[in-house]
Parts: C-alpha cells; sequence; structure tokens
C-alpha cells in the first residue's frame, strides 16, 4: 500500500509545527540570549511538560517499533521489564536529584570535577559524547527504514530531512522548544499506538480474542525464574537487570538530568521523576499490546505471504499498512508517530552534547568567555551535532535489529559511566586514580564481552546468534534477514562452555555488570593507592542517603567504606572547591545568600566510619 495525499499531509504537519515550535521559542521570552536560557530553559519548567519530556526522550521509535516485534516472537515476557520501572524511577528521585539540584550545576560532568578533578570529568565527558553520538545514529535511522519499506520514500532523503529538522528547532529554541515539542510528539505516539491497537484488534474480534488466542498459543508468559544470567530474559534480567539500565538512563544521563535540572524546584524535579512512572507502564502496555494484536492478526491474514519481512523491525510497519490500508490518514499517523519518538530522542542528544562540551570542554579552558559568544558558541556545537548525527545515521545501517542494538549500546557505555558516579556518591574512600582506573576497566569490561559476543556469534551457525545470544548479528543492516528475533532451532544447540558462557551474558545484564565492575575496581584501587583526605572531600558530592544507608552496618565495614570521609568542620567550603580549579568554580553558578526557612539534608561521615546526619543548609 502506498501512503495517500493525506497521510503525506499528516507527516509534513508533524515536522512543520515541530519546527514552528523551535521558532516560536527563538522568538519569545529572551530569544535563547543566555546560555541558561538556551541549555537549561532558565530553569523555570513545571513537573509535566519535564515528565513527558524524560518520557519521550528515550522511548523513540526503538520501542514502538523493537517492543512489538518482540512480544510477535517470544511473547510477553519482556512485559516484565516494567517491574524494574518503579527502583529506576523512584532511586534517581531521592539519590542523584537531591546531589545535581543542589550543587546548582549544568552538566552532570561537573560533579566529577568536584567529587574527583579535572581528569575525571573529561573522561566522563568524553565518553559520554562517544555513547550519545552512536546512539543518536540508531534512533535516527530506525524510522527513517520503516517510511522507505512501506512507502518507497527514499531511505537517505527520509534520514536528511528528519536531521535537519531537528537541528533547526534545536539550535533556534534550545531546550524549551525542545521540551515542548518533546510534549507534542509523545501525544501523538500514544495516538499512533492507540490507533493501530483499536482497528487491529477490531479486525481479529476484539481484545477479549486477541488475549485468548495469544493464551491458547503459548504467549502469554508466566514468570520465569530461572536466575541463569546467560538466558535471554527472565524475571530477573527485566526486573533487577532492568533497573541498572534504568539508572544508566534516568539516574546519571545528561539527556535526562538537563531536564531535571530545568525545573523551577527540587521539588518539581522529583514530581517530574515520579510522573514518568505510570507514562512508562502505559507506553510498555501500548507496545506489548501491538505486539499481540499484530501475532493475532498474521495468524488470519499473513502479514507477507510472498517471501520473509526484511527484518523483525520492519514486522510492525507491513502490519500498520495492512492493518490501516483501508482508513486514509491513519498510515500517515503512525508513521508520524515513529518520526515522533526519533525526533523527542534526537533532539535531547544534541541539546545534552552541546551542553556537555560547552560546560566540561570549552568554558574550563575559556574563563572568561562573554555570555552572548558561549550562547552563540552553545548553538554552533547543537548545529554541528545535528550534523554529525547524520553522518551516524550510515554507520547505524550496519547495526542489528533495533531494540537489542540500542539496549545493547546503552548497557555497554552507560553502565560504567552510572558505575562512576555511584562510586562517587556511595564511597568517600573513592580517589580520582580509583576513577579512572574503574572506569577505563568498566569500559574494558563492556566491550570485551561485547565485541567477544559478536565475533563468538559469527563463527556459529553463518553468522546468526543462537535466541540467547546478545551480540548484534554480521549481517549487514536492519533491511536484512531477521537475526537476533529469529526462534530458537527445533533442535538443541549445544550449551557454552568456557569463554562463550562469559559472552552469552544477556544484554540485560550488560548495565549490572559493568557498573559494579567500575565500583570494585575503582574501591580496590583506590584502598591501594590512598584513600582521598578528609580535607579534599566535600561533603555535597557525598549522597544525602549515605548516613541512612550505613546506619545498619558493622562499624568495620563502616570504616572501610568511608575510609577517608571526614569530620563536617573539616569539610571544604564552596570556596576550596573553587580553589581546587584554580578558581574557576567548575562551570556552578555562585551560591545565592542563605535564604531563612530554606533547609536541605546534608549527609556527612565521622572520621570513625559512623554515620553522621546534620541539617546545614545552603540555599541556590
Amino acid at each position: 500500500m502506498e501512503f495517500t495525499a493525506i497521510d503525506y499531509s499528516i507527516f509534513a504537519l508533524l515536522l512543520v509545527l515541530s519546527s514552528a515550535i523551535g521558532l516560536f521559542y527563538a522568538l519569545s521570552g529572551d530569544r535563547q540570549r543566555t546560555v541558561q536560557e538556551f541549555l537549561l530553559a532558565n530553569r523555570d519548567m513545571s513537573c509535566l511538560p519535564v515528565a513527558l519530556s524524560l518520557l519521550a526522550s528515550f522511548q523513540s521509535a526503538v520501542a514502538i517499533l523493537g517492543v512489538p516485534a518482540e512480544i510477535f516472537r517470544f511473547g510477553t515476557e519482556y512485559w516484565f521489564l516494567g517491574c524494574s520501572y518503579f527502583l529506576g524511577l523512584l532511586i534517581p528521585a531521592h539519590i542523584f536529584i537531591p546531589v545535581f539540584y543542589r550543587l546548582h550545576i549544568t552538566s552532570t560532568y561537573e560533579y566529577l570535577e568536584l567529587r574527583f578533578n579535572k581528569t575525571v570529568r573529561v573522561f566522563g565527558t568524553v565518553t559520554f559524547i562517544f555513547q550519545m553520538v552512536i546512539y543518536m545514529g540508531v534512533v535516527l535511522y530506525a524510522p527513517a527504514l520503516a517510511l522507505n519499506a512501506v512507502t518507497g520514500f527514499d531511505l537517505w532523503s527520509a534520514v536528511l530531512t528528519m536531521g535537519l529538522v531537528c537541528t533547526l528547532y534545536t539550535t533556534l529554541g534550545g531546550l524549551k522548544a525542545v521540551i515542548w515539542t518533546d510534549v507534542f510528539q509523545t501525544l501523538v505516539m500514544l495516538a499512533g499506538q492507540v490507533a493501530v491497537i483499536v482497528v487491529g484488534a477490531w479486525r481479529v474480534g476484539g481484545m477479549a480474542r486477541v488475549w485468548r488466542v495469544a493464551e491458547q498459543e503459548g504467549k502469554i508468559s508466566g514468570i520465569d525464574l530461572d536466575p541463569n544470567p546467560l538466558e535471554r530474559h527472565t524475571f530477573w534480567s527485566l526486573a533487577v537487570g532492568g533497573i541498572f539500565m534504568m539508572l544508566s538512563l534516568y539516574g546519571v544521563n545528561q539527556a535526562q538530568v538537563q531536564r531535571y535540572l530545568s525545573a523551577r524546584s527540587e521539588r518539581e524535579a522529583k514530581l517530574s521523576c515520579y510522573a514518568v512512572f505510570p507514562c512508562q507502564q502505559i507506553v510498555l502496555c501500548l507496545s506489548c499490546l501491538t505486539g499481540l494484536v499484530m501475532f493475532v492478526y498474521d495468524r488470519e491474514h499473513p502479514l507477507t505471504p510472498s517471501k520473509p519481512p526484511a527484518s523483525s523491525d520492519q514486522l510492525v510497519l507491513f502490519f500498520v499498512m495492512d492493518v490501516l490500508r483501508d482508513l486514509p490518514g491513519l498510515p500517515g499517523l503512525f508513521v508520524a508517530c515513529l518520526f515522533s519518538g526519533a525526533l523527542s530522542t534526537i533532539s535531547s542528544a544534541f541539546n545534552s552534547l552541546a551542553t556537555v562540551t560547552m560546560e566540561d570542554l570549552v568554558r574550563p579552558h575559556f574563563p572568561g568567555l562573554s555570555e552572548s559568544r558561549a550562547t552563540l558558541l552553545s548553538k554552533l556545537l547543537a548545529f554541528g551535532y545535528g550534523l554529525l548525527c547524520l553522518g551516524m545515521a550510515y554507520v547505524s545501517s550496519m547495526l542489528g535489529p533495533v531494540l537489542q542494538a540500542a539496549i545493547s549500546i546503552f548497557g555497554m557505555v552507560g553502565g560504567p559511566l552510572l558505575g562512576l558516579f555511584c562510586l562517587g556518591m556511595f564511597f568517600p574512600c573513592a580517589n580520582p586514580t580509583g576513577a579512572v582506573v574503574g572506569l577505563l576497566a568498566g569500559l574494558a569490561m563492556a566491550f570485551w564481552i561485547g565485541i567477544g559476543s559478536f565475533l563468538n556469534s559469527a563463527g556459529g551457525a553463518k553468522g546468526v546468534p543462537t535466541a540467547n545470544s546478545t551480540a548484534l548479528p554480521t549481517v549487514g543492516n536492519l533491511s536484512t534477514v531477521l537475526a537476533t528475533t529469529l526462534p530458537p532451532p527445533t533442535s538443541v544447540p549445544p550449551s557454552p562452555t568456557g569463554l562463550q558462557r562469559f559472552y552469552s551474558l544477556s544484554y540485560m545484564w550488560y548495565s549490572a555488570h559493568n557498573s559494579t565492575t567500575v565500583i570494585v575496581v575503582g574501591v580496590l584501587v583506590s584502598l591501594l593507592t590512598g584513600p582521598t583526605p578528609a580535607a579534599a572531600l566535600d561533603p555535597r558530592t557525598i549522597s544525602p542517603v549515605l548516613p541512612w544507608l550505613l546506619c545498619c552496618l558493622p562499624p568495620k565495614i563502616r570504616q572501610w567504606i568511608c575510609c577517608g570521609g571526614g569530620d563536617p568542620a573539616q569539610a571544604p567550603s564552596h570556596a576550596d572547591a573553587t580553589e581546587k580549579s584554580n578558581r574557576v568554580p567548575n562551570g556552578l553558578s555562585p551560591p545565592v545568600p542563605d535564604q531563612p526557612g530554606e533547609e536541605e539534608g546534608q549527609g556527612y561521615i565521622r572520621s570513625d566510619g559512623a554515620p553522621m546526619y546534620s541539617v546545614q543548609e545552603t540555599s541556590f
């Protein structure tokens, strides 16, 4: 089925409205004339738009295409990922947000300099840039590939159109435009998914019949409590491993933290994190229901009777175009849904990359940079990253199926970054040497497993991994034959042995494994090279909940964890922290004088390792 004029009109309307939002915020308010307005929306956003922006930032076409295909192939096991959302969002709200917000920082990696030193900050920044540049290529390529599959529209023309529109409104309107386009695009995504589910279920006899047939065919999965970490999806890998994946996204990723910091208060930032939880559950349910409806529909109306689908990620598009064939406008709405997901994610990447480059790599070396020049440079950086994204889309065309590729990238790179921040917040003994060595060890472990798994599967069944493999396939791109989502063969494959077992680790455990590696190596190296002296430890960089976490531990263990933690009286002041960086306050704005009646808890660790909690307030 080809697109009609109505479908193309709906798709064009999405692009026009997204650009219009960027233009509106470029011409309203202070017209993006300051760095704070361009990168942090003047710290004046309420919780609801921030929450919807948090939802949209990493939902993207990855989930819209990948999750229904996963359910179609393997059943509802993936649905248990929703169990990880509660702690995956509660922990950032009460552990990471208070630390970042009270430091009044712009880039999360400013924290690393306050806690460790400039070297750790640069290592963290470069790692994040690497992570996001690769990821934004994946999410730009996926919907363009989908549009090409269903309409014949030139693949790279779609990539170019989407990339340039996103670059336009991000460069013109700053973070405020990004957040409000995210809100608009979230509504489009929800409308597209609901339309497909409703029409699809109606065509096969209703949702009750969909569930009944899926249950009869074994697609409704029970709870698999197998603790084997080599199994691709179990309750533990999804519910526990998923927590670490969520923390790497919603706890320390600059794109998300930047939204927390744009909230008008710490309370609003926490409320936005709470509000994401039900929204995430709704989106996950919609994606899973799409997969079930697609499975039942395929039994009665084979989606591709003449030839196999080009890839598992295109199954959703074949389904959509078949189900909505008699309803002009709805195919266009769903493709707009895909592009909305991609645009929201890519714009977040552009803005966050411009932020960390400006705050972590430029300003420390040019402290006298004027506000107008800094704002102009930030816009040029956003524009430059937009062009780089177009190049990375070509690289992404050589990856495997979208869902597993994207999650694997975040696990491989996001996990070590999560470990680095946890090392700083929860282990006062950690020193800069331990932080750098721990991060490098985590990255080395991540790529060892990832590349080893890839090579191991390449030497197997003609480059196609087994069903539990976490490797990306050796096929050329996303439009090739089904790869990692192929059903398992009828004959039981031999159990992996030796290093094969190591390389067969489920991709859902990547974040947990790699972040733990950073913490263990970082703590050991810190103890061997000498823990952080009490005088060098800024108590603001230690999580306020640490005393409560340690209160139930034996004194010797507290002493081991907190060696180097000092008495509050010995803690350096803000001026001391500024002195550490040659009087350049790490990009921090000067603290506002204390305001009466405002208090925030700050935890400290005594030199004997016992927790102590005091209320000393610095209001920002």
